[in-house]
C-alpha cells in the first residue's frame, strides 16, 4: 500500500487478540493511545474481554473462540497447546472476513497467537504488525528451540493441518514455521533486558519499546501505616489454584518481623481455605498489582512475562516459581539479572521461599542493577513510543 492510497486521519486501526487476559493487557494502554491521538480502533476478540476493551476507546468486534477462557484449563501438552491455538485461528477467520472484508484496516495489530488476522491481512494485501507480550525469536531459535518441538509426538499432524489451513485461507506466507515464528515487523511490548540472546535478534524487524504501562494510573492500594515492608505474592489469573504453595508462603513470610503479605489469589481459591491468617497477611481475588508493587521490598511471582516486568519496573527483588511456557526463561533471566531467585515448584517449601527472599535482600548490588534495569525500561518509550512508530508506518 503507498502513502497516497492511505486515508487521512482517522486511519483505522485493527487490533486482534487471543481472549486470554496476559495476552490483551500488555497493549491495553496502547490501543487506549491510538483512539486518543484521533484513530479509529476496531478491537476483534471474544466478548468475555469487553470490560477491558471498553474503557479504551476502541470498538469490539466480538469473535466466538475455543480457547478455555472461562474455565482457563489450558493442555498441558506443548503440541495441545499449539493446537487449540490453531483451531481458535481456524474458527475465527470466517468472522474476521465477515467484518473486515466490508470494512478493512489499514493497519492490523495482532498479538502472538493471531493467526487468522495474519492470514487476513495477507489475502487482503494489507500491512500488519505483531505486537509481541512476551520475547520473540532470534537467529537460531528454530534450530534450539523449534528442533525440539517438532520431535514431539502429534507434530506431524500439527503442521499437516497447519500447512492445508494456510493455502485455504489464501495467505501468502505458506510455510508453518515462518508464518508463525518470526514476524516481519513486530513491536515487542517488553524490556529488551527480558529477551534471551538480545544480540541475536534483528532489531529492523523487532523493536523493543518497553512494557506499554499507564505510568500515571489512578488505581491505588492503602498501605498499613505499621508496615516496615511490603510483600506481594501472586500468580496472575491461570495459575492460582495451589492452595498449599499461598500456604508455604504464609508460613514463609508472616512471621518476618516488620513485613506486610499482600496475596492475589486469583478466582479458583477462596481466601477461607488458606485458614486463619496472621493479622499481617491480606488476602484478595484481585488487586491493582502495580499499585502494590510501587510500595513492596519483595516479589513472589510465577515469572510471567508481564509480572516480571513489572517487578523490573518497580525495581523490587522477585523471588520467581515458574509454573508453565515461557515462565521457565523468564525467570532464569531474572535470576541472570541479579534480582530474582528461583525455585522450580516442586521443591517450593516455607523455609526456601524465606532464604530466597533474604538472600536477595543481602545482596548488596542488588538495588543498583535494578534502578537501572528500571531506567533502561523507561528509556526504551513504552506507549508513547509504540504510537509514534505504528503512526509511522500508516504514514509510509
Amino acid at each position: 500500500m503507498t502513502t497516497s492510497s492511505l486515508p487521512s486521519l482517522p486511519h483505522h486501526i485493527a487490533m486482534v487478540a487471543s481472549p486470554a487476559i496476559s495476552h490483551i493487557l500488555p497493549s491495553v494502554e496502547l490501543i487506549k493511545e491510538l483512539v486518543a491521538r484521533g484513530h479509529r480502533v476496531t478491537y476483534a476478540t471474544h466478548e468475555s474481554m469487553a470490560d477491558t476493551i471498553k474503557p479504551t476507546g476502541a470498538e469490539l468486534v466480538p469473535v466466538p473462540t475455543v480457547l478455555p477462557v472461562e474455565d482457563r484449563q489450558w493442555p498441558d501438552d506443548p503440541i495441545a497447546g499449539m493446537r487449540i491455538f490453531l483451531d481458535d485461528a481456524i474458527q475465527a477467520l470466517p468472522h474476521l472476513h465477515a467484518f473486515y472484508d466490508a470494512d478493512p484496516a489499514d493497519l492490523y495489530l495482532y498479538d502472538i497467537g493471531g493467526y487468522a488476522v495474519r492470514a487476513l491481512a495477507e489475502k487482503q494485501q494489507r500491512p500488519f504488525v505483531q505486537l509481541s507480550p512476551t520475547f520473540v525469536a532470534w537467529e537460531g531459535y528454530a534450530e534450539e528451540v523449534g528442533a525440539q518441538v517438532e520431535q514431539l509426538p502429534g507434530y506431524d499432524g500439527y503442521l499437516s493441518t497447519f500447512t492445508s489451513w494456510l493455502k485455504e485461507a489464501g495467505a501468502t506466507t505458506r510455510e508453518p514455521g515462518a508464518f508463525a515464528g518470526a514476524p516481519e515487523r513486530a513491536l515487542a511490548l517488553i524490556p529488551r533486558a527480558m529477551q534471551p540472546n538480545a544480540e541475536l535478534v534483528d532489531e529492523q524487524v523487532v523493536t523493543f519499546v518497553g512494557p506499554c504501562f499507564a505510568l500515571d494510573s489512578a488505581e491505588a492500594w492503602t498501605r498499613p501505616v505499621d508496615a516496615e515492608h511490603v510483600l506481594l505474592v501472586s500468580f496472575g489469573s491461570a495459575y492460582t489454584g495451589d492452595v498449599d504453595f499461598f500456604r508455604s508462603c504464609i508460613e514463609a513470610y508472616a512471621a518476618l518481623p516488620g513485613w506486610h503479605v499482600v496475596m492475589s489469589i486469583g478466582t479458583q481459591l477462596d481466601p477461607a481455605d488458606l485458614g486463619d491468617l496472621p493479622g499481617n497477611v491480606e488476602v484478595h481475588h484481585w488487586l491493582p498489582q502495580r499499585a502494590v508493587l510501587a510500595q513492596a521490598g519483595g516479589f513472589v511471582t510465577h515469572a510471567g512475562m508481564g509480572g516480571s516486568s513489572e517487578g523490573l519496573m518497580a525495581g523490587v527483588p522477585m523471588v520467581a516459581v515458574p509454573q508453565a511456557v515461557d515462565q521457565f526463561m523468564n525467570a532464569d533471566r531474572l535470576v541472570e539479572l541479579g534480582v530474582a531467585r528461583r525455585i522450580d515448584a516442586e521443591d517450593v517449601t516455607a523455609d526456601a521461599l524465606r532464604a530466597a527472599l533474604l538472600e536477595l535482600l543481602d545482596d548488596p548490588d542488588r538495588v543498583a542493577r535494578s534502578a537501572q534495569l528500571r531506567a533502561d525500561a523507561l528509556a526504551e518509550g513504552g506507549t508513547r513510543r509504540a504510537a509514534d512508530l505504528i503512526e509511522g508506518m500508516l504514514a509510509g
